[in-house]
C-alpha cells in the first residue's frame, strides 16, 4: 500500500471566493434587524433587493445592479406592508415582478419599473391573502409560470395561481411551522423542514405525504434537492447541538446516506447547491465562512474542496442567478451578503482559475433559462416538464419577453344581516391611523422640497434676466 495520499481529481479543486472592491459593494443600508431565520435579500440579472429596518410597518429596497456604492438614506422604498417583511423572491421569469410576505398575513406582487425606483411604492399590484398567521416563506414555482408557494404560522402552504389572483392548493400535512421548501428539477416534488422535526417529501398538487423522516439524531432546519440526482441535502444540529449536514435518498428517508459533522457554533446553516457545477456551499449564519464541496454519485457522495473566509459576520446571503454572471471572468456562483453591523452588500464571486480568456464550455454546462416550461393551467392539470434550458454562451444577456398581467378581480360582497362586511369596513385602528399620518407628513416634505427647490430655480432665472437686461449690448 502506498504511503502517499490519494488526491481526487476535479476541476473545481481551485475555486476560490473573490470580494468585491469597495466602490462595487452597496453601502449605508439599514438592514433589518428580525431575526427570523431568512436571507432578507434576493437578487437577479437586473435588481438587487433587501428588507431594511423601517418603523410603522415593513419596507424593502430594490437597487439596479449598477447603482453600487453609498446608497442615500432618503432612497425610495417598496413599503405597501402594515408588518415586518419576513422574505422576498424575484419571479424567475420576469426579471421587474418580486413577490414579498409579511407579518400582516399577507402575500403582495411588485411591478418594479424600469431603472428602478424614483419614489416610495405602496400600491402592490397583487394582494394575497389566505393565510391566517404571519407568513414566513415564498417560493417560486422553477418551471411554471405565474404559481407561487407560501408557507405560514398557520402550518398551511398555499399554491397561488396569479393567472386569477387565488389559492388553488392548499398541502395541510404540517403540525408545526415550516422552515424550508425546496423544489426539484421540474418542480414535481416539494421537500420542507418543519419545526416538528420531520423532513418530508410531497406532491405538491395532491399535497400527499410521499416520503417522511422523523430526524430524532439530525434536527433538520434546512433542504435542498440536489439537482435530478434524487438527493436531498439538509442542515441541521445534532443531538451534540453540533452544526450537521446530512444526504438523503429521496425516495427512501428512513436513514441518511450520511451524516457530517461542520463544527460546534450555534448559527443556522444555509445551503446553496450548483446543479451545473454539481457544487454545496455552506454558509453559517453570524459567522464569516463559506464551505464549499462537490457532490459526486458514489461514496463518499461529498468531497470537501476550500473554505472562504472573512472576518465579517453575515445575517444572510443572495444568489445571482447563471445568467447574471461573468462568464468572461470564470464566474461559477456569486453570492451578495449581508453585513449588518455596516450596513453593507458585499458581492463575493466564486472563481474557476483559468489561463485562457475563451468561454469554458466545461464549466458552463445548457442551464435553466427565462422562459417558462409550463402555464399554470397545464401544470395544475398534472403535467411535469423539466426548465427550458439555455446556454450561457450565446444568449445569456437576452432579456425576458414575458409580462405580468394582474388579473381584474370582480367587486365581491360579503351580506350578513343585510350589510355588506366587505362595503362596511372597520374603522381604522390607532396603529393604522398613525401610519398614514406619518406618510402624510413624509409627502409633505417631499413636496415643501420640490417647491423650494422651483423657487430657487426661478430666482435664479430672475437674476440671470436681469443681468441681460443691464448688460451694455441691450443699452
Amino acid at each position: 500500500m502506498s504511503w502517499r495520499p490519494q488526491y481526487r481529481s476535479s476541476k473545481f479543486r481551485n475555486v476560490y471566493g473573490k470580494v468585491a472592491s469597495r466602490e462595487h459593494c452597496f453601502d449605508g443600508i439599514p438592514i433589518t434587524k428580525n431575526v427570523h431565520d431568512n436571507h432578507f435579500c434576493a437578487v437577479n440579472a437586473r435588481f438587487l433587493a433587501i428588507v431594511t429596518e423601517s418603523a410603522g410597518g415593513g419596507s424593502f429596497l430594490v437597487i439596479p445592479l449598477e447603482q453600487t456604492g453609498r446608497i442615500e438614506p432618503n432612497y425610495p422604498k417598496v413599503c405597501g406592508h402594515q408588518g415586518n417583511v419576513l422574505d422576498i423572491k424575484w419571479n424567475p421569469f420576469i426579471e421587474n415582478i418580486i413577490a414579498s410576505c409579511s407579518e400582516d398575513t399577507s402575500v403582495r406582487i411588485w411591478e418594479i419599473p424600469e431603472g428602478g425606483l424614483k419614489r416610495n411604492m405602496t400600491e402592490a399590484v397583487l394582494e394575497l391573502y389566505g393565510h391566517s398567521r404571519r407568513v414566513g416563506l415564498v417560493e417560486w414555482h422553477p418551471t411554471t409560470n405565474n404559481i407561487l408557494f407560501s408557507a405560514g404560522y398557520d402550518y398551511k402552504v398555499l399554491i397561488w395561481n396569479l393567472d386569477i389572483g387565488e389559492p388553488v392548493k392548499m398541502i395541510d400535512c404540517h403540525t408545526d411551522v415550516i422552515l424550508c421548501m425546496s423544489f426539484n428539477t421540474d418542480g414535481s416534488l416539494l421537500a420542507t423542514t418543519c419545526k416538528d422535526k420531520k423532513l418530508r417529501v410531497v406532491e405538491p398538487r395532491s399535497g400527499r405525504v410521499l416520503q417522511e423522516a422523523s430526524c430524532k439524531n439530525h434536527r433538520v432546519n434546512r433542504v435542498v434537492f440536489l439537482g435530478s440526482t434524487k438527493r436531498l441535502l439538509t442542515t441541521g444540529v445534532s443531538r451534540w447541538n453540533t452544526r450537521q449536514i446530512a444526504l438523503w435518498d429521496q425516495e427512501d428517508l428512513s436513514m441518511p446516506l450520511i451524516e457530517e459533522e461542520i463544527d460546534g457554533l450555534s448559527g443556522l446553516l444555509f445551503p446553496f447547491y450548483d446543479a451545473d457545477t454539481h457544487m454545496l456551499y455552506l454558509a453559517g449564519k453570524g459567522d464569516g465562512n463559506i464551505r464549499y464541496y462537490e457532490i459526486g454519485s458514489e461514496k463518499p457522495y461529498l468531497s470537501y474542496l476550500m473554505e472562504f473566509r472573512s472576518p465579517a459576520p453575515q445575517k444572510g446571503l443572495g444568489v445571482m442567478p447563471k445568467h447574471g454572471l461573468d462568464v468572461s471572468a470564470c464566474e461559477v456562483f456569486r453570492f451578495y451578503k449581508l453585513v449588518t453591523l455596516k450596513g453593507l452588500i458585499e458581492p463575493i464571486s466564486m472563481i474557476v482559475p483559468r489561463r485562457s480568456e475563451t468561454y469554458q464550455e466545461d464549466i458552463y454546462p445548457m442551464t435553466p433559462g427565462m422562459e417558462p416550461a409550463l402555464t399554470p393551467d397545464e401544470w395544475l392539470s398534472g403535467v411535469n416538464r423539466d426548465p427550458i434550458l439555455m446556454s450561457l454562451k450565446e444568449g445569456y444577456k437576452k432579456t425576458s419577453k414575458i409580462v405580468f398581467k394582474a388579473p381584474v378581480r370582480e367587486k365581491k360582497s360579503v351580506v350578513v344581516n343585510g350589510i355588506d362586511l366587505l362595503e362596511n369596513v372597520p374603522p381604522r385602528t390607532e396603529n393604522e391611523l398613525l401610519r398614514m399620518f406619518f406618510r402624510q407628513q413624509d409627502e409633505i416634505r417631499r413636496l415643501k422640497d420640490e417647491l423650494s427647490q422651483k423657487d430657487i430655480r426661478i430666482r435664479q432665472l430672475q437674476l440671470e434676466l436681469k443681468n441681460l437686461r443691464n448688460s451694455p449690448k441691450n443699452n
